[in-house]
Order: structure tokens, then sequence, then C-alpha cells
């Protein structure tokens, strides 16, 4: 991009300001000026770090290749991200008034909270359920519940994304049977299910069974979802969690990428065409508070994603070149001390995320280290994404920041990163080897441990947490209580879902899932014919753990 006379003449321009600049380096405002992930910032970036920098291999355009700057030509000129916010509290009737008050106020997408019983596959009459019913998310346990859930909610209209991933299935054949109750056609229903088990082994530790037949019920629903719900996409490869857990930037872009290429590579290895499955992968990424980071972050994973699809993969539609994401603000940023201040927090982890080219986003409400969050904070969260793309001006031009000595520097920085953890991976075997001996684990592990370090030496300051304390907080903020009584009313429901159905029929189709299981049997559309007649997800749980077994995580040195 620039000649050797230019970059010539700046060496010389850049040794007198260093020493014009020299006086001032005594007056440092921090001990040490890094990223979130404790790698050096240099001080000045001008187009020495650029230095060979190809513009067409590196850069190029917005909507085409290698989609450093969008996937889409016009972005937000043409259509704003979808705004989805994070919803699920007690039963299906308290979170469906909660999802119709939010596309009252303007949300655009519905995304879903399930509670931890639902994660784990239990019921909540179930022994293991027992005082978290309804806590942490809503619970779901029958087609009954998904009924109520999305009560008045036309499923041809609105786009709804799942946040479950072992009982991952059951959820999307619930939802399906929803959708044919009001006559919509599947493949007229739209959204994304996050059915990304390989994180959960990694960070999340909400699993069910081991990962391989793991992965058959995720290859299975591509399989069924390319011939009959064409635009649902089926996986969100997530790295928020990933990030959540402790990993640097770089961490969570290759630790997700490689979860999504062994997807792809077991979905080719069943047989399935990748340039039909591949358009309906997404991509799940955390907004944290480094602002430069994560922009480069994003823009390094569309560059690496459409160059393997493209060139490992042999993909040949620009669609499966295309990683699409959802972007959702730090839960881990957020502090109970002083927590107005996480509202400051969301609106710059937001725009990092718009910056970047994010399709979809959530935005984190202030009281959510204390509770599930409350109606005003959630309005407050979904505000600052329509302040955010309404007022701002960061949605007139495209990728706005193309060309900043500091953001392409970083970009190839963390690429680079990436991609070297993508070849140490596949040296050690693959994903599932490098889970199995707990590489990625303990690579979060040491980078969470060092980064709390900082915090306690105060290398990094956290507002309100390690500086700029207060003695007495008076912290006015309501705060939302689930009712014991969501608990037993949940029981009771269940129970009764059992005996009015027909219990003969939910046999005879748990017998069939366990026989699709066994063999080569598609499990989704066996699924579907379980909750079609109430069967609830801990009993077709309980039958895949016949076959399937299920997985105790081994310790780790």
């Amino acid at each position: 991009m620039f000649d050797k006379k230019f970059l010539d003449d700046l060496k010389n321009k850049k040794k007198n300001w260093d020493k014009s600049a020299e006086k001032f380096r005594a007056r440092k405002t921090r001990p040490k000026f890094m990223t979130i992930s404790s790698d050096e910032v240099d001080e000045l970036y001008t187009p020495e770090n650029l230095n060979g920098y190809n513009y067409d291999e590196k850069l190029g355009l917005p909507g085409e290749y290698p989609y450093t700057r969008g996937v889409h030509h016009t972005m937000y000129r043409s259509r704003l991200w979808t705004m989805r916010q994070f919803a699920g509290m007690g039963t299906p009737k308290q979170t469906n008034e909660r999802y119709h008050y939010l596309l009252d106020q303007g949300q655009t997408g519905l995304s879903v909270a399930f509670d931890l019983p639902t994660l784990m596959g239990y019921d909540s009459d179930h022994v293991r359920s027992l005082g978290e019913v309804g806590k942490c998310g809503v619970a779901v346990d029958s087609l009954g519940d998904m009924e109520i859930l999305f009560d008045g909610i036309d499923l041809g209209e609105v786009s709804t994304s799942m946040t479950i991933n072992a009982p991952a299935s059951v959820l999307l054949a619930m939802y399906l049977a929803v959708a044919e109750k009001q006559k919509v056609p599947f493949d007229k229903v739209r959204g994304t299910l996050q059915n990304d088990i390989l994180k959960e082994y990694i960070a999340q530790k909400e699993w069910i069974y081991p990962p391989e037949p793991s992965i058959r019920l995720i290859t299975d629903m591509m399989a069924f979802c390319t011939d009959h719900v064409p635009q649902w996409n089926t996986i969100s490869i997530s790295g928020y969690h990933i990030r959540e857990a402790g990993s640097t930037a770089a961490q969570e872009l290759a630790f997700t990428l490689s979860d999504g290429f062994t997807y792809i590579e077991a979905a080719i290895k069943d047989g399935q065409d990748v340039d039909k499955f591949a358009p309906r992968l997404s991509f799940f990424f955390n907004a944290h508070q480094d602002f430069f980071e994560e922009i480069a972050k994003y823009r390094a994973a569309r560059r690496i994603f459409a160059r393997r699809m493209k060139e490992k993969y042999k993909a040949k539609q620009e669609r499966s070149w295309l990683l699409r994401f959802h972007t959702q603000t730090a839960g881990c940023s957020l502090t109970a001390q002083q927590p107005e201040n996480n509202l400051i927090r969301t609106a710059y982890e937001a725009m990092s995320g718009v910056l970047g080219g994010t399709q979809s986003l959530h935005t984190n409400s202030m009281d959510e280290t204390l509770a599930l969050p409350s109606q005003k904070a959630a309005l407050l969260a979904l505000r600052t994404q329509q302040i955010l793309a309404h007022e701002t001006g960061v949605t007139n031009t495209v990728d706005p920041l193309a060309g900043s000595f500091f953001v392409e520097a970083l970009t190839d920085k963390i690429e680079s990163e990436a991609e070297a953890y993508l070849d140490e991976i596949e040296k050690r075997g693959g994903v599932l080897k490098c889970i199995e001996d707990g590489y990625q684990q303990r690579e979060i592990a040491n980078a969470a441990y060092r980064y709390q370090k900082e915090i306690e030496k105060k290398e990094r300051i956290i507002v309100g947490v390690n500086k700029y304390t207060m003695d007495s907080e008076d912290i006015d903020i309501p705060i939302l209580i689930i009712d014991e009584d969501v608990e037993t009313n949940q029981k009771a429901y269940v129970k009764k879902i059992r005996e009015e159905r027909d219990n003969d029929k939910v046999k005879r189709t748990l017998e069939d899932l366990v026989t699709a299981a066994k063999g080569n049997g598609n499990t989704l559309k066996a699924m579907l014919d379980c909750v079609r007649v109430y069967a609830t997800e801990g009993e077709i749980s309980d039958a895949l753990k016949t076959i399937f077994g299920e997985y105790i995580e081994p310790p780790f040195i």
C-alpha cells in the first residue's frame, strides 16, 4: 500500500517525533498499556506497521472476499442489526409477557433463556431440579410449555434464538411443533439454535452425553433442517462462553473457529454437501471492554473463516464463505459495585460489536450481576441499542475504521495468534482429543489467572472495584425475584401433562427414538414425533442416555 520512498521518509520523521515525545513519557497514566488479553500496545501506529500490506488480500471491499470489512455490501445503511434481548424467567407465561413487552418496545427478534434444569435435560419435578426451576431462565418441560411461551406470537413473523445445547434438538422439535399448530410451514420458520456442545466441554460445562453422540445429534439436525427448515440456523458456534470463562480474544476466536470446523468436518463425513449446510451456520461472540481489540477480533474472524471455507473445505458458493455472527456484551465485565456503571460499559461494548460488523446484538442489563434483568433494566438495555442505531452516526458508512493503522495491525496480530492456536490444535489431534486432554481448558485457566493478578496488582483498573470505590453504596435498584410458587406450579403442570396425554403413544414414540439413535435414523425427526404427543424433555433425554450414556469430565492436571 505504501512505496519504499514514503516509508523511508516516514521512518526519519518518526525518529524526530520520538525525540520530541521523550520528555512526555515519564507522565504515564498507568503502569502498563495493554489489551484485555494482556498484549502490549505500541505507543504509535503508522504505515510502517502495515509494511507489505496487500489491500485485496487483507482488506478488500465490504460484501466481498475476504469479508474483513463485513459480509454485506452496504451493511447497516440497508438493514440494521437484529436487536435481540435475551429473556426468560419463571414460568412460560411470565416470559411470554416479557416477550410481548419487548416486542411492543421495538425489539426485532426474540431470544430464549432457559433455566438450569432445562439446559441439563431434567424435568422440573426431577430431584436435581429442586431449587432451580425458573430461577435463571424459563422452565420448559413439554410442548405445553412451548405453546404458552409463544402464545400470541406468530412464528412465521418473528425470528427466535434459543440458548440451549445438550438438549437443543428436543427444544427445536417443540418449537417446530408449535409452528405446526399455528399452521406455519417449516420453510417459513426463522431463527437460531445455539446447539454448540463442544464449547460446553471447554467452558460452560452443561452437557448430557459424551462428545461423539452429541455431535451425531447435531449432524442429524443439520440434515433435517437442510431438507425441511431452510431458514433455521442450526448452530450458533459460541465463543461467548469461552471468553466469559477467562480466555483472551485470540483464544476465543481460535477455539470457537476450531469447534465450528469440527462440526463442518463431521457433517461432510456424514455425506452432507458443505454448500447446503454451511450458509446456515452462525457464530456468537463476546463484546468485551477493549474497544479496538474486539473490533479487530471480528474482522480477523471473517477473514480466517472465509479463507478456510474456500480453500480447505472447497465450498463453492460465496454464501458458504460468510461468517455471520451474533454479539452479546460481556457479562463478566459487569460489576455488582456501582451497578449503574454497567450501563456505560455495555454501551461501549455494543458499539464495538456494531463497528465490528455484527448481524445481531444483545445488550446486557445493568442489574445482571444481582439477578435476572428487571423490566426497567431490560428496557434501558434495549434503548442503548436504539440510541446507538439512530443517534450516534455509526451506521452512516460501511466499516468506518478500515485503514486505521492500529486496527489493521491489531487485526493481523489476532489473526496470526488465532491461526497459531488452530495449527496447535491440529497437531495435538483435533478438538475432541484436545478437550479430552484439557488443552483448551488449561489455556483459558492460565489467561484468567493472569487477568485476575493484573487486577489485584492494579495493573488493570476496574472502576468501582479496585479504584474509585465508595465507602458505602446506596444501591436502589429493583431486583427481580422469582417466587417459590413457580417451582410448585411448574411441577403441578408437568404432572397434569403426563396424566392427560396418551401415554401409550408416548411410550411408542420414545421406543422409536431409541431405535433411531441405535441405527442411522434421524433423531430430530423421531423427537418431533415424541414432542407432538407431549413426551417431556426429561423423558426424551433419559431415553437417549440408554444408548449414548452420560459424560463425566476427566480430571486435568
